[in-house]
Order: structure tokens, then sequence, then C-alpha cells
């Protein structure tokens, strides 16, 4: 099947919903990139209509291929369990699967979505005047949690964001107190997880949409399955075929067979751990970010939970930072909003999760470093807490 390039910059976005409309219907499937990116190859599996190039959470670049079935279904199953067809507001960047998810849904609902203008980033004034947009009737949008937070601290921008019906928040982790500000606030928040691979959100506030399964394998690991998983990866090799299932390469960069042991069973082995908390998939970050300190096991993101909680935290990144007596220690890089309290921190972290779970070195930073469309660039974060420690616990 063809495969087309189509900009999906800020200033072409209208030809990406053309082309994508087009696709839905039978047309050429269609490649959103960003300025300068540059695909592998120009076919893509019968059926495809769009085809997402992610780097997901490992930096380790892919091509995604998404059926028209697949995205139909998503969005379907979005539909029914916001409780209807509504206008929609696109505030992402529409080459990623979250901003095509939008476009797809606001095409079944009947019309085009409203596009909020991003050629100078997202701005709540703006965000105010694309809602006004919108006319009157039921509306939806979907936002990254540094929009949310964003929206929230500007005075004005609140009331257009309590007119929604819902707003899917997705991306990165919400953390719990930005959740309750906009709670509080009258704010209808879903957050959404997912990844290009399930054609965006496919679990909403921990319950999974209509026909989406969801398990744990032995480890944790969290498989997702159903109708809106993506045909798989497209191979390197030039030759346009993607493959899912029991294929035996790594479907990377470079070649191979398809998707390898991904998609194996028809479901999707995702990076992430999980657990059910009261009937409800929790999700308690990546495999790889696991820090082993001393012997035990901690979960960034549950750590990363208990300090967004607390008095004054805005936000806060956790990763392992190498150590010479205990192989790694938690270190944490928050962003304050009064003046900090370290042994407040810890001992909050200590009650909730045990010793091991202390971070053992706290920086304060303005914001934190993120890449992609809002997750927080945990390898960023590495270097600036290990330059931090370095610079309190100079090599001798």
């Amino acid at each position: 099947m063809r495969l087309i390039e189509v900009d999906g910059s800020p200033e072409r976005v209208g030809e990406l919903v053309d082309a994508l409309a087009s696709a839905l219907g039978g047309g050429p499937a269609v490649l959103p990139l960003a300025v300068g990116a540059r695909p592998w190859e120009r076919r893509a599996p019968a059926g495809t209509a769009v085809v997402i190039a992610t780097s997901g959470s490992t930096g380790e670049p892919k091509l995604v291929a998404l059926s028209g079935a697949a995205l139909r279904a998503s969005a379907r199953a979005t539909e029914d369990r916001l409780g209807g067809p509504g206008r929609w507001l696109l505030a992402l960047p529409a080459e990623h699967v979250a901003g095509i998810q939008v476009i797809v849904r606001a095409l079944l609902a009947g019309a085009p979505p409203v596009v909020m203008d991003l050629r100078t980033g997202f701005r709540p004034d703006a965000f105010v005047t694309a809602t006004a947009a919108l006319g009157p009737g039921r509306r939806y949008t979907s936002l990254v949690p540094t929009q949310l937070r964003r929206i929230l601290d500007a005075e004005g921008a609140v009331a257009a964001l309590r007119s929604y019906a819902a707003v899917l928040v997705g991306g990165a982790a919400l953390d719990p107190a930005t959740r309750e500000r906009a709670l509080a606030a009258g704010v209808r928040v879903v957050t959404t997880y997912g990844m290009s691979e399930t054609a965006g959100g496919c679990v909403y506030d921990g319950v999974p949409l209509d026909g989406v399964t969801v398990d744990l394998d032995e480890d944790g690991r969290i498989l997702l399955g159903g109708p809106t998983l993506a045909s798989g990866y497209l191979r390197a090799d030039g030759d346009g075929a993607g493959a899912r299932g029991g294929g035996t390469g790594s479907g990377a960069a470079g070649g191979g067979t398809g998707v390898g042991s991904a998609f194996a069973g028809g479901r999707f082995r995702t990076g992430d751990l999980g657990r059910w908390r009261h009937g409800r998939l929790e999700v308690l970050g990546r495999a790889d970010d696991v820090i082993v300190t001393g012997g035990e096991k901690v979960a960034p993101a549950a750590v990363e939970r208990v300090l967004a909680t607390q008095p004054g935290v805005r936000a806060a990144c956790v990763v392992g930072v190498p150590d010479a007596e205990w192989g790694q220690v938690v270190a944490a890089a928050v962003v304050w909003e009064g003046p900090t309290a370290d042994a407040a921190l810890q001992e909050a972290v200590r009650i909730a999760l045990g010793r091991a779970a202390v971070p053992r070195l706290l920086v304060a930073v303005p914001e934190l470093p993120l890449r992609g469309i809002g997750k927080p660039d945990r390898a960023a974060v590495a270097r600036l807490v290990s330059a931090a420690a370095e610079r309190h616990h100079p090599a001798r």
C-alpha cells in the first residue's frame, strides 16, 4: 500500500486532516512528520491508514503501522466511554498518535477538529481563543500534564477548560496533586494510558476501553490486546513488509522480519510495569527505570507520586544514580513552589514506601526537562542530579 509523507507541523495541519480523512476512506496511508524528519520506506501493509514515527520511551526509532480499523475502533470506544460524539479541539502536535486520534475522533463525529495555533508553543490565551471557536455543544480535548498545569495557572483560562465534557490527559503520568487541583476547579479530567502501538490511549482512569484487554505477565509487565492494536512495525529494508504476531525479528531500524515478540499472541508487551488496585490498572512506570539500591527494587513512579502530593511540590522526577556502596541510590529533581524541605519529603517517602525508596539526593529545579509531547526526560534528569551529587561529593 502506498505511503505518503504529510507535513505534521502546526503551519500545515489542515493538509494532514484532509490526508487522514482520505486514508480512513481507503486512500494512501499517511506518515505525519515534523519538519526535517525522514521515513525509512515508502510502502505499508494493506489496510494501513497511518504510520507513526515514534521512539517510545527507549529512544529506539520505530515506524508503527495503524490500520483504519484500529483507529476507528479506538475512536468509537472513546466516544462510547465519554458519553457520545462532540466537537474536538486539537491542542497537541499532529504528528504524535494522541494528535492523530483527536483528528480521527473529530472526523468520525462529523466535523474536523478546531486546531489550536501552536506555532509559538502552547499558550493558555490561545487555548481560550480556540475553545471559543468550537461553538456550542459537547466539547472534548486532549492535553499533556504540562499543558493542564499551565491552564490551571492562568487566570481566566480555567473557565474555558471547565466547558469541556471531558479533558483527556496522557502522554506522561498525571501527578495526583494536579489531578485533584483540576477536579476541584470543576474540570472533567480523564487520565489515559496507551501508546502508538495501541492507537493511543486505551485505558481510561485505570479501566480498559470496551474491547481492550489488559493482563500482567509474571514479571508485572503490562500486556495489551484488542482491536486497537497496531498492525506491527514497518521494516527498515525498504520493502514495506510490516508484521505482527510471532515474528522473529526485532522490528527496529536496521531490518528484521517485523515486530518479533512485542506483539506475540495478539497482545502487545509493553515496557511498563503495572498492578491492579481496587479493580483499576495502576501503572508503576517503565521496567527499565526500576532502581536497584542495596538489593531492593524501587519503582520511580511510586516515589514520584508520594513527592507530588507533598505541600509545595509541583512536579518531581525520580531516577537512580550510580553509587559505589549501594549500586544505585534514589535521587529526585523537584519543582518547588516554596522553600525547600528535604527532610520532610524524605520522611514522607519513608513512611509511604520504606527506607529503600527515600531519595538520598533532592535537587530543586525551576522546571523538569521534557521530551516529546510532555514526558519527563529521565536521561536529562539523571545527568542533572549526577552533576549535583558531584558538586556535593566531588571525587577525591
